[in-house]
């Protein structure tokens, strides 16, 4: 089926690291350079400085074998003003590693958890937005790409679509199984566990997942960690206008801390790739982007 908005002549792709991601990134190159080459179209990879290092060479990697002619940015916080964050250019390997922009955008906006979702917005879709705008491409004058599969369609966002998002392979019926098959033909791939994903410790994920990792790489969880003890009062006033209290990243109002206190009393079933464990209520609910960050999973 073709999107449900007409595409416009501009055309950015928005390459979150992932394997589905970069499959679309592929066939969108492969089909506009052979049957539309009069379109313009520019490839983006917005980096928070905790993707997982793996992601990085990826995208590095995909680049260089695909010819995607990838543009790095990362948020660059205007402190100080009430105005948006812009970008700055990066490549592999200038780009941060310790979550330097995401420390910014936490200064400024707080820490992001399920009440205060601004974590993909200024980390992502701003720094984006902001590139566009330094080379004359006007906001809402460009259709966007975003890699979601067929079989997680329930991520597709009406307010997106409006905005001039669209889905090529939930378009194109690609499921998972088929981003599977393909990569296991490359001569490379992006070896990180399903739990682990692109964004090692998102807030988005389940606890299950989380607990899990807490046990499996203690070792990710050190900026959050850092983030609560420095930056809890960080952001704006409260909405409703009462008594600023200290954030958390977590669901349920757990900080990094009691993610390891409960996931060390045990009593739950570790997650694993590929096994199936019976839905939990409490410990598998999770968000739109927890394992791939993809812009405007935000927005309703």
């Amino acid at each position: 089926p073709s999107p449900k908005y007409p595409l416009k002549d501009r055309i950015s792709i928005s390459f979150s690291g992932g394997k589905t991601s970069a499959y679309m990134t592929k066939m969108l190159l492969d089909h506009f350079r052979e049957h539309e080459p009069e379109r313009e179209i520019i490839v983006t990879f917005a980096n928070t400085g905790q993707e997982h290092e793996e992601t990085l060479k990826f995208v590095e990697r995909c680049d260089r074998e695909f010819d995607f002619g990838v543009v790095w940015l990362e948020a660059d916080v205007v402190h100080g003003k009430r105005v948006a964050t812009v970008h700055r250019v990066v490549d592999f390997e200038t780009a941060s590693r310790k979550g330097e922009p995401f420390e910014e955008v936490i200064k400024k906006y707080g820490i992001p958890n399920k009440m205060y979702n601004h974590c993909t917005r200024e980390t992502k879709l701003a720094p984006m937005i902001s590139f566009y705008d330094s080379i004359g491409w006007k906001h809402g004058e460009y259709s966007v790409a975003i890699g979601i599969r067929k079989d997680e369609s329930d991520r597709v966002s009406l307010a997106a679509l409006k905005k001039g998002a669209f889905y090529p392979c939930v378009d194109a019926g690609v499921t998972v199984g088929t981003i599977r098959d393909w990569w296991a033909k490359q001569p490379f791939n992006l070896n990180i566990p399903e739990h682990l994903g692109n964004c090692t410790w998102c807030w988005k994920k389940s606890l299950r997942k989380l607990m899990t990792l807490t046990q499996t790489h203690p070792e990710i969880f050190e900026f959050p960690r850092r983030m609560e003890a420095e930056h809890a009062l960080s952001g704006g006033k409260r909405r409703d206008g009462g008594v600023k209290e200290p954030r958390t990243f977590f669901r349920e109002n757990n900080s990094t801390e009691t993610l390891f206190e409960k996931a060390a009393l045990g009593g739950f079933t570790p997650f694993e790739d590929d096994r199936f464990i019976p839905f939990d209520d409490d410990l598998d609910v999770g968000g739109a982007c927890g394992d791939s960050c993809e812009i405007y999973s935000d927005i309703d």
